[in-house]
């Protein structure tokens, strides 16, 4: 009986998307629930999962071929599985075992054994027994374990294959090599062109004093994690609470255009730009200001294991009113970040500088920052986006301002 392999019901906000990676090849035994092929959309790489036992079928979506919602991509042969019998045969030394297998016999195997055998993903029939009659015992499995783990992997071929869009060159090689864009790519691609091409896209720029919120943090970190189940303190919490207590002051900063009207937003769903393999993903924090410090760190933490993964969904993805990007994190100490439409500001943090500063008529050498916030000037003027930014430097200069709300 022959299951067909479908793409995903993309959202109403994803048109299509294109086969990017398939994990099994046509004649290959598959088990239920086996990654089966990457579809790549605008902006998450979806993944399809066998629905049954089987051997993959006649691929009908080739890589690189643009498909629909809920289209048939191949079919999986169910039952097949067992007409497959690649591992056992490729065993070493292990024809006289493998026999009863290939009639569809189950090994004698100790019941340790068996459980041994299952929770290692260790296929009994590729073990020659050593028991009575031929019996599989532990002692064979936990031997089949240890040359299994000694046995040289084949998943470095596959973490390596991100690596073919950005080749390596010898010195003075001049050949070339022409890659497609993902889709993720060049979607941010498009739309970063589109931001600036529709929008009156306007900086400014600010510094902000890190010492207070340095202290604070390198007081409390210890407890902090300890109090909060591992989450870490870091710095980007603080900039979200500042930010969302900036945007209850400044409500345009947290509005967005459609056609002739303002749409203010009574919440802030606060983007985290994360950086990935497959190029800039922007997760969203829902009500971040409603959340705690602790809860924003291990909503960041979690969207970026989910972005180093490649598992992040399209609802984390989608929406969000405001956007904070922080490039200090590769070292950039200035820079312009481009509104993601359709909100109509982002907050950009830089790299932290030890720099002398003039306090009080002396020179001391301070923890600074350079804030950047680009702003849509349709919407908001210029007074308002240096008025909101320089709120966020007071918020973090005095961080007891954000527990007391003043």
């Amino acid at each position: 009986m022959a299951i067909e392999i479908k793409a995903p019901s993309f959202p109403e906000s994803v048109a299509d998307g294109t086969v990017a990676t398939w994990h099994k090849k046509p004649g290959e035994a598959v088990k239920r629930d086996d990654l089966i092929v990457d579809i790549e959309t605008d902006k998450v790489v979806l993944e399809v999962l066998a629905e049954a036992d089987g051997v993959l079928g006649a691929i009908v979506a080739e890589e690189g071929a643009t498909v629909l919602s809920n289209q048939v991509l191949g079919s999986i042969e169910e039952g097949s599985a067992a007409a497959a019998p690649a591992p056992a045969a490729a065993a070493p030394a292990a024809s006289a075992p493998a026999a009863p297998a290939a009639g569809g016999e189950d090994p004698i195997a100790a019941p340790a054994a068996r459980q041994l055998a299952e929770e290692n993903g260790i296929n009994l029939a590729s073990i020659k027994g050593t028991g009575k009659d031929g019996r599989v015992t532990k002692e064979d499995v936990v031997a089949a374990v240890e040359a299994k783990k000694n046995a040289p992997a084949a998943a470095p071929a596959k973490a390596a294959a991100p690596a073919a869009a950005a080749p390596v060159f010898a010195a003075g090689d001049r050949t070339e090599k022409r890659v497609p864009m993902t889709r993720v790519r060049a979607t941010v691609a498009k739309r970063l062109v589109e931001a600036q091409s529709n929008m009156a896209m306007l900086t400014t720029f600010n510094e902000v004093d890190m010492t207070e919120v340095m202290a604070l943090r390198s007081k409390y970190k210890d407890l902090f994690e300890k109090s909060h189940n591992g989450v870490r303190l870091g710095f980007m919490s603080f900039f979200v609470k500042a930010a969302t207590e900036a945007l209850k002051r400044f409500p345009a900063v947290n509005a967005s255009i459609d056609g002739g009207d303002i749409v203010y937003h009574g919440y802030s769903d606060i983007g985290v730009a994360v950086s990935s393999d497959r190029g800039l993903v922007v997760p969203v924090l829902r009500n971040a200001e409603l959340m705690s410090l602790a809860e924003i760190e291990g909503g960041i933490a979690g969207f970026g294991k989910k972005a180093r993964d490649g598992k992040l969904t399209i609802d984390e993805m989608t929406g969000g009113t405001f956007t904070i990007t922080n490039g200090g994190t590769f070292g950039s100490m200035m820079s312009t970040p481009i509104v993601n439409p359709p909100q109509a500001a982002i907050l950009g943090m830089h790299n932290i500088i030890q720099r002398p500063m003039a306090i009080n008529g002396q020179v001391v050498i301070r923890p600074m920052m350079y804030l950047a916030l680009s702003y849509d000037h349709r919407l908001i003027d210029g007074k308002e986006a240096v008025t909101f930014l320089v709120t966020i430097k007071n918020l973090l200069e005095d961080p007891a301002r954000l527990l007391l709300d003043i």
